[in-house]
């Protein structure tokens, strides 16, 4: 399986052109993805630089004509014309995909604060090696304390998609809502996560469980041990100033993490604000 993970900065390149094709052109060039994680997806948003307000759910979707399209939203507002605006995350996959959640962030209020809500968008993709749980999410950027809250979630939502795993469903309740489906305990987690590797944030995300929950692995570690990440934001966009750093991660649960291959930072790709992260797993 290899597996993308990208903030698409709503599809709009260092040029400042907005082009969901060249998006899906250069996921093909970089690694051919068997499974697509990106952030920052617009629909209705014509006020974004750069774009017409262009459903760009739809148009990745289309130009991965074989691929199932998983989309989810944190910021799902009206428009003046009686139609939606939503920004969020969408997973494409070559392979089958089976249960799809969506899980709501926490989004503390905070007078005058510039936030939106977030999202883990999660599917079950059915891998050739077996079913692996595909998460991605996009953490708040300007309040840490977002940040916190939201890092403790995605704890405990791979705590308890495990224990679900480690529950024999019911039997009888077929072609209903309440049809039994196991969830797999095995889980990658992906996205920009607007935090460093030094942050505390992400050794808590990494932290072992108090039971057997297997613990999640920064993969760019795996691969590459102590070296340095290399930096997925601010190389090239004028926009941001201050030193490139990483944010953009591959989390990997420990029991997934002997089929772990590869993982490497695009650093030269231009088509995003943000670089493009790739994984690789054996079957």
């Amino acid at each position: 399986m290899r597996l993308l993970s990208w903030n698409i900065q709503w599809c709009r390149g260092v040029d400042g052109k907005v082009d969901p094709a060249r998006i899906a052109q250069t996921a093909r060039a970089l690694c051919d993805p068997d499974v697509l994680c990106l952030q920052e997806v617009a629909a209705n948003f014509p006020e974004l630089a750069g774009s017409s307000g262009e459903d760009q759910f739809a148009a990745l979707a289309e130009q991965f004509p074989d691929f199932s399209a998983t989309a989810g939203w944190g910021v799902d507002l009206p428009d003046d014309a009686g139609g939606r605006r939503r920004f969020g995350n969408l997973i494409l996959s070559r392979f089958p995909i089976g249960r799809v959640l969506r899980h709501a962030l926490p989004w503390p209020p905070e007078r005058g604060a510039r936030t939106m809500p977030r999202i883990a968008l999660e599917v079950e993709v059915a891998t050739p090696g077996g079913a692996v749980r595909v998460m991605t999410t996009h953490l708040e950027y300007f309040a840490a304390h977002h940040r916190v809250a939201q890092v403790e979630r995605l704890r405990a939502l791979h705590a308890e998609a495990c224990a679900h795993a480690d529950v024999e469903s019911p039997r009888g309740e077929l072609g209903t809502p309440y049809h039994p489906l196991p969830r797999a305990r095995a889980a990658v987690l992906t996205g920009d996560f607007n935090l460093p590797p030094t942050d505390p944030l992400h050794a808590r995300l990494c932290a072992p469980f108090d039971d057997a929950t297997p613990c999640l692995r920064d993969a760019w570690q795996l691969a590459h041990g102590a070296t340095p990440h290399a930096p997925s934001f601010r190389l090239y966009d004028p926009n941001y100033a201050g030193t490139p750093y990483c944010c953009d991660f591959v989390f990997v649960s420990d029991d997934l993490a002997p089929r772990f291959k590869a993982l490497r930072i695009d650093t030269e790709c231009q088509a995003s604000d943000h670089q493009p992260v790739i994984a690789e797993f054996s079957a």
